[in-house]
This record gives structure tokens, sequence and C-alpha cells, in this order.
């Protein structure tokens, strides 16, 4: 999931911001690893404490 969300968002952003120039390509990739490398730790660690604090709202 984390691999099609951050490439999708990052394959929106770059093509408003930078167009579909020649460099389009490559800066779309490294943008998106880095998305990536950011967002999977995010997810291991934001996730459960999110999902501990809905817990304790609906129980």
């Amino acid at each position: 999931m984390g691999v099609i969300t951050t490439g999708i968002i990052s394959f929106s952003l770059i093509a408003i911001n930078l167009g579909f120039s020649d460099r389009f390509f490559k800066v779309w990739l490294k943008s998106w690893l880095l998305s990536y490398l950011i967002v999977v730790p995010a997810i291991i660690i934001i996730g459960p404490l999110v999902q501990k604090l809905i817990d304790r709202i609906y129980k």
C-alpha cells in the first residue's frame, strides 16, 4: 500500500511542480524512493500509536 500511495503522490507533485520535462523520470524515481523510505518507518512507528489511541477512544 505504501508503494502505491507514495508513487501516486510523488508522481502527481513532480508533474505539477516540474512538468513532464526530460528530467521528470529521474526526479520522480528519486522522490519516490525518498518518500517511501520516510513513510515506511513512519507507518511502523506511528501506526500502532494511532491504533492504541483509537482503541481507547472507542472502548
